[in-house]
């Protein structure tokens, strides 16, 4: 259960932003997701765009949270909370907040971005540090760059095999992050069958994870481009986690037959 939400975050990620595209989400919308750990029912995770002012303009303020439920928050706690605040017709992050606990394990950081000379200065509240990274140019954090992704103005022209890559700062270091699209396929949700993109992230292996392309995520073939299921090999165990509510989307949802 650990990382939890970034999980979630990350392997949702799938293409590059436009100015030039209709948003696949705004203000409003909402989202959340049951995680299984084998065959328990180990926590849920949920997304939400809020509106907030950064620099005396109206931006998007993302909130992501992470947490067990049940037996599993008995044997290991998560609680996890990722926000993000980015720029409205970019996508660019201005700042985000990064507190988790972790079965013990935590962080309380928050990074202020500088676009304009590419550094980001992070303060680390629990060490009462700070410190400044050299970054690449247009890069996003961790919960910007899904937002910032679904916008991809060829994601519906891509073809099996092309991939698409990311710079990410993360854990004071930029990640280069690649996803492959793989294909398509329908699934079944609560909400009826939903037909959808096939992409598979391309992860650092050993640590967590199991193998480099250990991650498989299914995004709604639709307008609004949302993450429908996740599949993931640990290094122990797998981890699934499937769309368990959803309100507030920009468009309906595609949806080929209602669920019984």
């Amino acid at each position: 259960m650990k990382k939890l939400l970034v999980l979630l975050l990350i392997v949702s990620t799938f293409g590059f932003s436009s100015s030039q595209k209709e948003r696949a989400f705004d203000v409003g919308e909402w989202f959340k997701f049951r995680v299984h750990y084998g065959l328990i029912n180990a926590g849920y995770a949920t997304l939400e765009v809020q509106e907030a002012t950064r620099n005396n303009k109206k931006v998007y303020h993302a909130v992501g949270r992470g947490y067990t439920t049940g037996m599993s928050r008995f044997f290991f706690k998560v609680e996890d909370n990722y926000e993000s605040y980015f720029d409205k017709e970019t996508g660019k992050p201005y700042q985000f907040v990064r507190k988790i606990d972790e079965g013990g394990y935590t962080k309380n950081q928050e990074g202020f971005f500088d676009q304009t000379n590419n550094r980001v200065r992070v303060k680390d509240h629990k060490r009462k540090s700070e410190a400044t990274f050299v970054v690449t140019e247009n890069v996003q954090d961790v919960v910007s760059t899904f937002y910032y992704l679904r916008n991809y103005p060829e994601i519906d022209r891509m073809k099996v095999g092309e991939s698409v890559l990311v710079d990410m700062f993360f854990d004071d270091e930029i990640i280069k992050f690649k996803l492959k699209f793989i294909g398509n396929e329908d699934i079944k949700t609560k909400f009826g069958t939903v037909p959808c993109m096939v992409f598979r992230p391309l992860v650092q292996s050993g640590r967590v994870f199991k193998e480099q392309e250990s991650l498989t995520v299914w995004i709604s073939d639709d307008d609004n481009k949302i993450p429908v299921s996740i599949k993931a090999s640990l290094a122990v165990g797998s981890l699934k986690a499937d769309i368990d509510g959803v309100k507030g989307l920009k468009y309906p949802l595609k949806i080929k037959a209602k669920q019984q």
